[in-house]
C-alpha cells in the first residue's frame, strides 16, 4: 500500500502529493491507496479536461468553491459550491470552468481512477 500523508497524521494541500493536469490545473492526493482515491483539484477560469471515461472507477465530484460545468453522457449540469455529482463506470464525462473565477473540488474515486482513464 502506498504511504500517504494521511497515514502519518492530518493531510492538506501543503503536505499532500501534488500534480498538474490540463491547462494550469492542480491536484493534491489527499487519500491514495489501491481501493480509494480522494483528490482536491483546482481549475482556473476557462480551463477544462479532455472528455473521457473509466472502465472500473466510479467517481463523485463535490464542489468546494466556485462553480463548474459537468457533462456526463451528453447531459450538462451546472455545479455550484456545496453540490456534487456521481459518475458511474463507463460514463463519458468532462468538467470545465466557464465562469470568471477559479473553482476547487473534491474527486472521490473507487477504485482509484489513475491508470483507468480512456479518451474518445
Amino acid at each position: 500500500m502506498p504511504r500517504d500523508a494521511a497515514q502519518s497524521g492530518s493531510v492538506s494541500r501543503e503536505n499532500a502529493e501534488h500534480y498538474r493536469w490540463g491547462d494550469d490545473c492542480d491536484g493534491w492526493h489527499l487519500v491514495k491507496d489501491e481501493s480509494l482515491s480522494v483528490i482536491e483539484e483546482f481549475i482556473p477560469s476557462g480551463a477544462s479536461e479532455v472528455r473521457h471515461y473509466h472502465r472500473k472507477a466510479q467517481q463523485f465530484f463535490y464542489i468546494l468553491s466556485g462553480e463548474v460545468m459537468m457533462e456526463v453522457e451528453g447531459r450538462t449540469t451546472l455545479l455550484r459550491a456545496g453540490t456534487g455529482i456521481r459518475v458511474l463506470p463507463g460514463a463519458r464525462h468532462q468538467i470545465s470552468n466557464p465562469s470568471s473565477s477559479a473553482a476547487r473540488f473534491l474527486v472521490i474515486s473507487q477504485p482509484p481512477s489513475h491508470g483507468d482513464r480512456f479518451t474518445e
